[in-house]
């Protein structure tokens, strides 16, 4: 699904919407939940992809203006972006990096709420464990979600499993403040 074909998010909706960002230069991940009184529903998800023939310059030109896209449809009051990560080969964690940058700097000026975690963390919360693979991960959004397949690809499982994250620590930080 491109951006365009996105559903139009009312100006008036009544539940917050998380947008999850799982950054990259070729493929980013998308995925947006509904935080409804009865639990998080899925909005949309999907996976934006720039050409590989294109320059690094040229990709992040295209990802900038399909998450602009993504984020004037969608209309998200929080956006979770996963934070950098220490990699083994440092032309792949750069890469990574400048995708964050596009995906931080259009959250920023969409006006919504930006937050970060680490892949590990969105891991740990949903599944547990913070080293387990995106497979384990996806089948937990899915559970969570209610939904019968986990939404592919695999990036845009990610994002889900970042704005899930946010869900879930803002559900334990009320949780934690209500305590007398």
């Amino acid at each position: 699904m491109s951006a365009h074909d996105l559903p139009q998010v009312p100006d008036n909706v009544e539940w917050p919407i998380i947008l999850g960002i799982d950054p990259g230069t070729l493929v980013v991940g998308y995925g947006a939940i509904v935080l409804r009184p009865e639990g998080p529903a899925l909005l949309a998800a999907g996976a934006l992809r720039a050409s590989r023939s294109g320059d690094v310059p040229t990709r992040l030109g295209f990802i900038r203006q399909e998450i602009d896209m993504v984020l004037k449809r969608l209309r998200p009051t929080v956006v979770v972006v996963e934070h950098a990560y220490t990699a083994i080969n440092v032309q792949s964690a750069l890469r990574v990096g400048e995708g964050r940058g596009v995906a931080l700097s259009a959250a920023a000026c969409h006006g919504a709420k930006v937050v970060q975690y680490q892949a590990s963390q969105a891991k740990k919360t949903l599944v547990g464990v913070g080293s387990a693979d995106k497979e384990r991960v996806a089948k937990m959004v899915a559970m969570q979600l209610g939904l019968e397949a986990a939404p592919e690809p695999l990036d845009a499982s990610d994002a889900l499993a970042l704005a899930l994250t946010y869900f879930h620590r803002q559900r334990l930080e009320k949780q934690l403040g209500a305590r007398p």
